[in-house]
């Protein structure tokens, strides 16, 4: 039924509205409601399969109103994958005081910590957006070796636990910063290539939290390179945007 609701959505988009830019869907998984914008390119041609981008919010976007997802990235991921690198992307919302990750924040005097050890649980928006992934591989339209996810700041983060907790899926990644759960990265380390993303002088999210994702992937012998921004604070993806080499890159990679 999933699939089918799917090549229905497709279906109703290509005739009335093309493809200039992202639309409202809904997934629904166990009862929970999973609102995403999707994308498709240019030429959008039903008979091919396209690579498939997922892009995850941060903190700030939760929400049910299906829009504040894009609130950053909107524009980079239309341009380039419309034409350039045809791609259907997917922007799925969090809902309010829910997170991507299971991570628990502390903050002391000095510094804001983040515990990502909470391996045995998983969150709700997590889990539906892992069925979200898989309903859109078994779809027909994908092409398997070209899946891609990236995110900023919580959708960083989302964005290295669903690489373990899906660790053959993803071609590779580009973490904005985030941080994850270092002893999970073997997992996924020789599967998925990663850019990692961040500004050293973030006040809400640890640079070390990326430091420390990177010398283990790279320990770990992945395919992983690091970015660091001096100067930058936390929006460290106004940044990204602007790297001209991150889309060359990211379609370089399939499985």
């Amino acid at each position: 039924m999933k699939k089918l609701i799917f090549s229905f959505v497709i279906s109703l988009i290509i005739p009335l509205t093309g493809f200039a830019q992202f639309k409202d869907a809904l997934f629904t998984y166990g009862g929970f409601v999973l609102p995403y914008q999707i994308s498709f390119p240019e030429d959008y041609d039903e008979t091919k399969r396209y690579p498939l981008i997922l892009f995850l919010h941060g903190a700030g976007e939760r929400g049910i109103d299906n829009e504040k997802q894009l609130t950053h990235g909107k524009d980079f991921l239309l341009t380039n994958t419309q034409s350039k690198y045809p791609a259907i992307v997917i922007a799925p919302q969090c809902p309010e005081m829910n997170f991507w990750s299971t991570v628990k924040s502390n903050t002391g005097f000095s510094k804001r910590t983040f515990d990502f050890s909470d391996t045995e649980n998983i969150s709700v928006p997590m889990k539906a957006l892992i069925a979200l992934v898989n309903d859109m591989l078994s779809s027909g339209y994908i092409d398997t070796k070209q899946v891609y996810v990236g995110g900023l700041s919580m959708g960083g983060m989302g964005t290295f636990e669903i690489l373990w907790r899906m660790p053959n899926t993803f071609a590779a990644a580009f973490p904005i910063c985030g941080g994850g759960n270092t002893e999970k990265a073997k997992s996924y380390a020789k599967n998925t290539a990663l850019w990692i993303f961040h500004g050293t002088d973030d006040v809400v999210v640890p640079v070390q939290c990326s430091l420390d994702m990177y010398n283990e992937l790279k320990k770990d012998g992945c395919n992983v390179k690091y970015t660091e921004y001096p100067g930058v604070n936390h929006n460290s993806w106004d940044n990204v945007f602007q790297e001209k080499d991150l889309f060359p890159w990211l379609f370089s990679i399939k499985k």
